[in-house]
C-alpha cells in the first residue's frame, strides 16, 4: 500500500513562523514535523509514498529529495493552485490509482497504530475509513458521529460551541479505495469532509470511522506548535529524539558543549553542535536547535529556538518561539506566547512582550519595549469576536491603538472606496475611540458616513441605505467600564462567523490595507437621519387606531440616545406621552442589572398614578425594550415576549415567528392557538436575524428584551417594537395584563457550571451518549426531549469556561429536578 502526505498548507495561523518556511518543516523537538510522519509510515511498512506540495514546494522538496536517507520512495505531486484535501490527492491519481492507500497530513504529530486502522479498513470492506480520535476542544475539527459497527453516520466541519455534540474529530487520516476518485472533479478545489464524503453517505457507500488510540495533535497554533515540544520531551508522544539521554529527560544531540557550570533541568533537547555557557540556566520543555549559541547566565524556560541562533548573555527567555539565523542580545527579554520570525536582530535590554509577534528580517533596537507586533502584526487573541462584537475593559484590552488595527482590519476584508458607517453611544470613551476608528478606515481607502450619537437601530438602518458595512461603539450592557466593538454587514445586522472569522484572520495576520495618498477616504456627517428614521418606522408599522384610541403611555428613554429619536416620533405616533429621563448623561452610558430593575419599579409606579395603558423603557442604546402593563407591574422579559407574540398572531392569524430555541415551548401554544408557526433558531442574534429575514416571518424576539418587526426590519429595535405595540394595544379590546394572564405560565429554569475548556467537548459527547433512546436536537447545543414533553439544554459558552443549562417542565419542582439530575451528567465529564 501507498501512502500520501499533504504537505501543500501555507499554515497561516503559525505566522511568523510560516512567513518563509512550509509548515511541515517546522522542527518538532529538532526534526520536521513531516520528517516525524515518513517515520511513523515507514514503520507501518508505507514507505512508497507521493508528497503533495503547492506552498513553497521547492523548500520541502529539496529538503527530503527522494527519501532515500529515510530509506523511503518519494514522489511529489505538485499544485499549481490549491485544490482543496480531496482535489490535492486527486492531483495525484496516476500513482495511487492501483491500490488502496492511506493519506496523512504531513503537519500533525501523531504516533497512531496505522498497521491497525488499514486491517480495519480492510476488516470492514470500506470504501473509505476515517481516523479518528477525542479532543478536549473540537472547535477547529470535524466532529464525526459514527454507529455501533464503525459506520459513519454524521460529519459537522469546524462547529460552534452550539454545535458540539461530540467529542469525537476527523482527524485528516484515511484509507482509501481508487474508487473514490470518481467521486472528486479534476484541477477543481474538492474538500474530502465538505464535499465528498457527504455524497458517498448520500449514496450509501461504506464509510467507516476507526476512533484511533495515542497521541494526535494537529500543529495548527502557536500554542499547539509549543505544547507538541513539550508533549515529544514528556514522552507522551512516541517520536524517535535525535541524541543522548545524558540524564533522565535530558537529551543532548552529537557535538553539542554543554558547560558543566551551566543548569540543565529536563525534560529539555539541545541540538546537535549547540554551545551552552557557564552559568546558564536552562530549564524544562525548552527546545534548543542545531548551532545555537546560548551564553553565560542567560534563562531559557519552555522556549523554542530554531537553528543558528545567538542568545546573548542575561537574557531570559519563557515560552517564546525564536526563528533560525536570529540574534537576541544581551539583557534581551521575550516573554510568554511570543514569537520571533527568521533572521531578526533582538537588540541589548529590549523587552518583547507577551503574544507580540515579530516577522522576519525586522530589527527592534536597544531599549526598545515591544507590545504589539512588528510590522503588520498585533497581539492575537484566541477569541476575537464575543457575543456581540469585540468586547474589553476601555483603555487596558480595548485602547485606540486597539480600535486602529480592528478598523484597518475591517476595512481590509472591504473594497477600496466602499462606504462604511460609523456610530456611537453617548459616553466619552466611544467618542474617542470612534476618532480612532475613522482615522484607519480613511486611511485604508474607506469613505465614512459618521451618525455620531445615535440609537443603535438607527445605526443599522443608515449603515443599509448604501453602506458596504458599519461599526458601532458602545458601552458594554451592564459593564461601565467595558466597551462593545460591533461590526454590521451591509444589510445592517450583526456580520455574519463567516464575515467573523475572515476578519478574524486578517487582524490575526495584521497585514492591513494603507491607502496612497490619492485615495485617502472621505468624511461626511448626514443630515436628519432622526427624521428619516422615525419616518421610516411609522411607514412601515401599522399605527392604525392608536390616535382615535386616545392612549395614555408612559416612556422611559433612560438617560440614552433612544431619546434623541423620541421627540420625532411620539408628536406623529399620536398618543398621549409622558417621557422621563430623557437627558444624556455621559456619565451613565449603560446600567446594572439592579439599576435597571429599581428604575422599573419606579416606571411601575408612575404608569399606575397615571392611568396609562401602559409603560415602556429603552435601554440605553435604544435596542431593547422592557414593558411595564397598566397595573404597573413588571412584565419580565421572557413573559413580554409571550405578551406581544400573542398580539402579533392574534392580529396576523397566519405567517411564522422566529425564536430561539431556548424559549418555552408554550410560545409554540400561543403561536398555533392563532394559526401561526413558530422556527427556532439557535441563541445567536445573528441567526436570529437572518431568521427573521425569511419570507413569511411576522416577529421575532430573544427573551431578554430584544424584538424584531419584519415589516421594519429583521434586527432588534426598541423603538419599532414600541411602535408595533402601541397600535397592537390600540386595536385590541384588551390590556396587558388581561392578554398575560390568558397565558399559561412558564416554568424555565437556568443554571451555568464552571466547564474547564479541555473537558468541553467531553461534556456534549456525554450528554449525548446519557440521551440514550430520547429525542434530541442539535440546533444549539444539545437539546434532550423526555417522553413527556419535558425539555433540557446543553450549551456551552463560546467565550467563557462555562456551561448553560435550562430546562422546562410543568412546574418548577419539575423544572429543577430535570436541571439537577443533567447538571449531574455535565459535572461528571469533568471527573
Amino acid at each position: 500500500m501507498k501512502a500520501v502526505v499533504m504537505a501543500g498548507g501555507s499554515g497561516t495561523r503559525l505566522r511568523p513562523m510560516t512567513a518563509s518556511m512550509p509548515k511541515p518543516l517546522l522542527p518538532v523537538v529538532n526534526r520536521p514535523i513531516m520528517e516525524h510522519v515518513l517515520r511513523l509510515l515507514k514503520r507501518h511498512g508505507l514507505t512508497e509514498t507521493v508528497v503533495t506540495v503547492q506552498f513553497l514546494a521547492s523548500l520541502v522538496k529539496n529538503y527530503f529529495g527522494d527519501g532515500e536517507e529515510l530509506g523511503m520512495e518519494l514522489t511529489y505531486a505538485n499544485e499549481e493552485k490549491p485544490l482543496g484535501t480531496a482535489g490535492s490527492v486527486k492531483n495525484a491519481e496516476e500513482a495511487l490509482k492501483d491500490d488502496s492507500f492511506l493519506v496523512i497530513s504531513g503537519d500533525a504529530l501523531t504516533d497512531f497504530d496505522l498497521t491497525e486502522l488499514i486491517r480495519f479498513h480492510r476488516e470492514r470492506g470500506a470504501l473509505v475509513t476515517v481516523c479518528l480520535t477525542r479532543v478536549p476542544n473540537p472547535l477547529e475539527f470535524g466532529i464525526t458521529i459514527v454507529d455501533d459497527e464503525g459506520r459513519v453516520e454524521r460529519f459537522l466541519e469546524k462547529p460552534t460551541w452550539g454545535q458540539v455534540f461530540s467529542d469525537t474529530v476527523n482527524t485528516g487520516i484515511y484509507v482509501m479505495e481508487p474508487e473514490v476518485f470518481d467521486y472528486v472533479d479534476p484541477d477543481v478545489p474538492v474538500d474530502w469532509s465538505g464535499d465528498v464524503f457527504p455524497r458517498l453517505m448520500k449514496e450509501g457507500r461504506p464509510v467507516y470511522g476507526y476512533v484511533a488510540e495515542g497521541y494526535w495533535e494537529d500543529v495548527g497554533t502557536h500554542e499547539s506548535y509549543v505544547k507538541a515540544q513539550a508533549d515529544v520531551l514528556e514522552g507522551k508522544v512516541d517520536v524517535e529524539i535525535d541524541g543522548f539521554e545524558i540524564s533522565p529527560g535530558v537529551w543532548v544531540a552529537e557535538g553539542a558543549e554543554v558547560h558543566p557550570d551551566a543548569t540543565l533541568r529536563g525534560p529539555l533537547y539541545i541540538g546537535d553542535y549547540a554551545k551552552v555557557e557557564t552559568g546558564a540556566e536552562i530549564r524544562e520543555h525548552t527546545v534548543v536547535g542545531s548551532n545555537v549559541v546560548v551564553k553565560s547566565d542567560a534563562f531559557l524556560h519552555r522556549a523554542v529556538i530554531h537553528d543558528n541562533v545567538y542568545i546573548g548573555p542575561q537574557t531570559n527567555l519563557r515560552g517564546c518561539v525564536v526563528g533560525k539565523n536570529t540574534d537576541v542580545m544581551r539583557a534581551a527579554r521575550i516573554e510568554d506566547g511570543a514569537v520571533i520570525g527568521d533572521e531578526c536582530l533582538i537588540g541589548e535590554e529590549s523587552i518583547i512582550q507577551d503574544t507580540v509577534r515579530v516577522y522576519p528580517f525586522k530589527t527592534i533596537e536597544a531599549g526598545a519595549f515591544v507590545n504589539t507586533s512588528v510590522i503588520w502584526e498585533s497581539r492575537g487573541q484566541a477569541n476575537l469576536f464575543g457575543a456581540r462584537g469585540v468586547t474589553g475593559i476601555l483603555n487596558v484590552e480595548i485602547t485606540p491603538e486597539v480600535a486602529v488595527r480592528l478598523a484597518s482590519a475591517y476595512a481590509t476584508t472591504l473594497k477600496k472606496g466602499a462606504t462604511v458607517t460609523t456610530a456611537r453611544d453617548h459616553s466619552r470613551g466611544a467618542r474617542a475611540l470612534k476618532r480612532a476608528v475613522i482615522s484607519a478606515l480613511q486611511a485604508s481607502a474607506i469613505d465614512v458616513r459618521d451618525l455620531e450619537n445615535v440609537p443603535l437601530p438607527v445605526a443599522r438602518q443608515q449603515t443599509a441605505r448604501g453602506s458596504a458595512g458599519g461599526i458601532m461603539i458602545r458601552t458594554t450592557p451592564g459593564v461601565p467600564d467595558s466597551v462593545d466593538v460591533m461590526f454590521l454587514d451591509e444589510h445592517g445586522a450583526d456580520l455574519s462567523q463567516a464575515g467573523q472569522r475572515k476578519l478574524d484572520r486578517v487582524y490575526a495576520r495584521q497585514e492591513f490595507r494603507r491607502a496612497f495618498p490619492g485615495e485617502i477616504g472621505d468624511l461626511r456627517f448626514p443630515a436628519s437621519v432622526f427624521d428619516a428614521y422615525t419616518g421610516s418606522v411609522l411607514r412601515a408599522v401599522d399605527t392604525s387606531g392608536v390616535r382615535e384610541a386616545g392612549m395614555k403611555v408612559v416612556v422611559d428613554a433612560a438617560h440614552g440616545s433612544a431619546a434623541l429619536v423620541l421627540p420625532s416620533l411620539l408628536g406623529k405616533l399620536g398618543v398621549d406621552a409622558l417621557t422621563i429621563n430623557g437627558g444624556l448623561d455621559e456619565a451613565r452610558p449603560t446600567e446594572t442589572a439592579e439599576e435597571r430593575a429599581a428604575a422599573l419599579v419606579r416606571l411601575g409606579e408612575i404608569v399606575a398614578s397615571a392611568r396609562a395603558a401602559f409603560g415602556v423603557r429603552f435601554d440605553p442604546v435604544g435596542e431593547q425594550l422592557s414593558i411595564v402593563d397598566e397595573r404597573g407591574r413588571v412584565v419580565d422579559d421572557h413573559r413580554a415576549l409571550l405578551v406581544m407574540l400573542d398580539l402579533v398572531a392574534a392580529e396576523r392569524r397566519s405567517g411564522r415567528v422566529v425564536l430561539p430555541v431556548t424559549t418555552t415551548r408554550i410560545a409554540e401554544q400561543v403561536a398555533a392557538y392563532h394559526g401561526t408557526q413558530v422556527a427556532w433558531t439557535t441563541t445567536s442574534p445573528d441567526d436570529l436575524t437572518r431568521a427573521a429575514a425569511r419570507e413569511a416571518t411576522v416577529f421575532g424576539g430573544d427573551g431578554q428584551g430584544g424584538f424584531i418587526v419584519p415589516e421594519f426590519g429583521n434586527v432588534f429595535d426598541a423603538t419599532a417594537a414600541f411602535v408595533l405595540l402601541t397600535g397592537l394595544v390600540a386595536r385590541t379590546q384588551l390590556s396587558l395584563s388581561q392578554i398575560d394572564a390568558r397565558i399559561p405560565r412558564a416554568h424555565v429554569l437556568r443554571r451555568d457550571i464552571v466547564t474547564p475548556w479541555a473537558v468541553k467537548g467531553m461534556v456534549m459527547r456525554r450528554v449525548v451518549e446519557s440521551a440514550e433512546a430520547r429525542q434530541v436536537d442539535t440546533t444549539d447545543g444539545v437539546r434532550v426531549v423526555e417522553s413527556d414533553g419535558r425539555w433540557v439544554m446543553v450549551l456551552p459558552d463560546p467565550a467563557e469556561a462555562v456551561t448553560h443549562l435550562w430546562a422546562e417542565g410543568p412546574d418548577d419542582a419539575a423544572a429543577r429536578e430535570l436541571l439537577d439530575r443533567w447538571s449531574a451528567v455535565v459535572d461528571s465529564a469533568g471527573d
